[in-house]
């Protein structure tokens, strides 16, 4: 008899067969399984299927970006209780932070009146502000540049109180700018040309302009022939609609005062700024405002001041001042003008051109500079901060190549470490990125980098790589850095070519209602998560875009869910799409579309 652990060869058998039978099972098991799963029975994967089919990036068949104008009614998706209602059609023009009743309220003295003051949260209209009756998509650049609906803006006083300067003529539906100015009645065509007879705005040197006091900002409409971007900034006064008009003709434009808050620009911006009988009192307050536009002013770049003073001997008596006065008043801006280190460069007639020295170091034996230099500021730090009569310190002039070079090469605020966190490498594989997202952009809405879309607003706008990746002379895009972003990027923007301005999206932009196609905003409404309510950055949106304009939107999954919860009942239609790279990335695009609505007197809409 055997002992041990050997077992019996039968046994062995009957054990193996056994395995066999028991894989050959399981396998057969999983086979189904998977099978059945696939077909989309399954729980699971039936909601994993609807919400990829929800998300497909290639196909919007509720959307239509196209201008209809013949929508005989707009009822808001309801996905929510809540629908926001329009706003009597008095507020079609309304302004929040420059509102003509509660401007009234504050001093007169450097304009502080003309400010921005913003209305209390419990002063905040929640309404939509509706578009006057009759009006219609503006006509696409650059036929808008000479044309603008009169329904749009409604507004004649100009073509009475301007007709004899050629700025602007009604005739039948629309009105008509000729291109003149208040300094340039034969054309603003002509007068750029005399200003380049001097500065180089033919090569790219110059690529990034400011007009304080643009009026209806014809210098900027015809610099952008030069392919010469113009921030142009007009209080909203008297003259009705100047900013309006601007925006209606396609060309950048802001409300805005020079008077006791600093430009809401970084320091060396511009390479050229300019005043025509912008009436600004420029030798005032110890030379202010001089000092804030040479804070704005990249060493090397260019002042222009056309009429008062300039010409004084000419005028003084038709100004209705004594000759003394008038001599004494440029007097004081040349006095002001070599403090700040600039050199005239050209006088003739009405016009005098002055420009900042490239290397302002060979200025710092001045004892009445150095007395002057503002101390211990953050130059780009200027969002509601007083302006001061110091000299910023602005140093050499930055080795900017000439544009479109400029747009792609490396700024020199990396290259010489002024942006913390942001590398040379970190700025070349943002540009890779935003490349790939636009793209995905204009597959989605094929009208993007068309006619269609004029003005463009990046509301978080990082780098600028956004408005790199789609810079064409058919549009413009402003730039906005939040002032709470955690970088201040906006310099760098600029040395890209780019224009761009700060802000705080917890208050209302300082433009007119319906003055852009295209909204676009990454990152915002997570950025501002604690900060003020999405629904008052939503209708904040909803007011600046024109009907039929489109929105497009990044940012966490969780944050869209809200935000298209809210924009259900805001007349817009919208589509939430997956991440390019994959539905498992938590951040996805919502695309949205404006509806086509107009206000009645009676307060109701359609």
């Amino acid at each position: 008899m055997m002992r041990g652990s050997r077992m019996n060869p039968g046994d062995r058998r009957t054990r193996s067969t056994m395995t066999i039978i028991i894989v050959m099972g399981l396998c057969c098991f999983f086979y189904i399984l998977g099978a059945w799963q696939k077909s989309g029975t399954g729980r699971g994967d039936s909601i994993a299927l609807r919400v990829t089919k929800e998300t497909d990036c290639t196909i919007l068949p509720n959307l239509h970006f196209e201008t209809h104008h013949s929508i005989n009614g707009a009822n808001p998706l309801i996905m929510t209780n809540k629908v926001i209602e329009p706003c009597h059609i008095r507020y079609s023009d309304y302004t929040p932070c420059q509102d003509q009743n509660r401007a009234m309220k504050f001093p007169r003295e450097n304009m502080t009146y003309r400010e921005r003051h913003c209305p209390a949260e419990n002063e905040k209209l929640r309404c939509l502000i509706p578009a006057p009756k009759g009006y219609v998509s503006p006509f696409p650049w650059p036929k808008s540049r000479d044309y603008v609906p009169y329904a749009n803006a409604p507004y004649k006083s100009l073509t009475i109180e301007k007709a004899v300067q050629n700025w602007i003529q009604f005739q039948g539906d629309v009105f008509k700018f000729p291109g003149g100015g208040t300094m340039f009645p034969n054309g603003a065509s002509a007068y750029i040309d005399e200003l380049a007879s001097v500065i180089p705005l033919a090569d790219g040197t110059i690529r990034t302009a400011l007009d304080t006091g643009c009026g209806v900002a014809s210098f900027g409409a015809y610099l952008m022939d030069r392919n010469i971007l113009t921030m142009s900034f007009a209080p909203r006064d008297s003259h009705e609609a100047q900013v309006q008009f601007a925006l209606e003709r396609g060309v950048p434009a802001v409300i805005g005062v020079l008077g006791t808050i600093k430009l809401p620009y970084p320091s060396r911006s511009f390479d050229m700024v300019h005043c025509s009988r912008c009436l600004i009192p420029w030798g005032s307050n110890g030379g202010m405002y001089m000092m804030e536009v040479d804070r704005v002013l990249r060493p090397g770049g260019y002042w222009i001041l056309s009429g008062p003073p300039i010409n004084w001997g000419k005028y003084y008596q038709t100004w209705k001042r004594s000759k003394q006065d008038a001599q004494e008043d440029q007097s004081r801006i040349e006095n002001i003008a070599h403090m700040l280190c600039w050199d005239k460069v050209y006088e003739k007639e009405d016009t005098a051109i002055w420009q900042k020295k490239a290397n302002t170091h060979s200025c710092h034996q001045q004892s009445d500079r150095d007395n002057m230099m503002c101390k211990g500021q953050d130059a780009d730090d200027v969002w509601y901060k007083k302006m001061e009569s110091c000299i910023t310190p602005s140093g050499e002039a930055a080795q900017l190549k000439k544009f479109p070079e400029r747009l792609f090469a490396i700024p020199p605020r990396i290259l010489e470490g002024q942006a913390p966190d942001i590398t040379e490498e970190v700025f070349v594989e943002d540009n890779k990125l935003w490349k790939k997202y636009v793209k995905t952009y204009k597959r989605v809405n094929k009208l993007i980098g068309s006619q269609r879309y004029r003005n463009i607003m990046d509301m978080n706008a990082g780098l600028g790589s956004f408005a790199a990746a789609l810079d064409s002379p058919k549009s413009w895009i402003m730039n906005v850095v939040p002032t709470i972003s955690e970088k201040n990027t906006l310099g760098i923007i600029y040395e890209r070519g780019l224009i761009g301005i700060y802000h705080d999206w917890c208050e209302a932009f300082s433009t007119y209602p319906r003055t852009y196609d295209l909204i676009h905003a990454s990152g915002v409404f997570n950025l501002y998560q604690n900060k003020c309510d999405v629904e008052d950055i939503l209708l904040e949106m909803d007011r600046i875009l024109r009907p039929e304009g489109a929105v497009i939107l990044r940012d966490n999954v969780d944050v869209l869910n809200k935000v298209r919860s809210t924009i259900s009942g805001m007349r817009w239609k919208s589509k939430l799409l997956d991440h390019e790279d994959g539905p498992h990335i938590p951040e996805k695009m919502l695309i949205a579309v404006k509806e086509y609505w107009v206000g009645s007197n009676e307060g109701n809409s359609s």
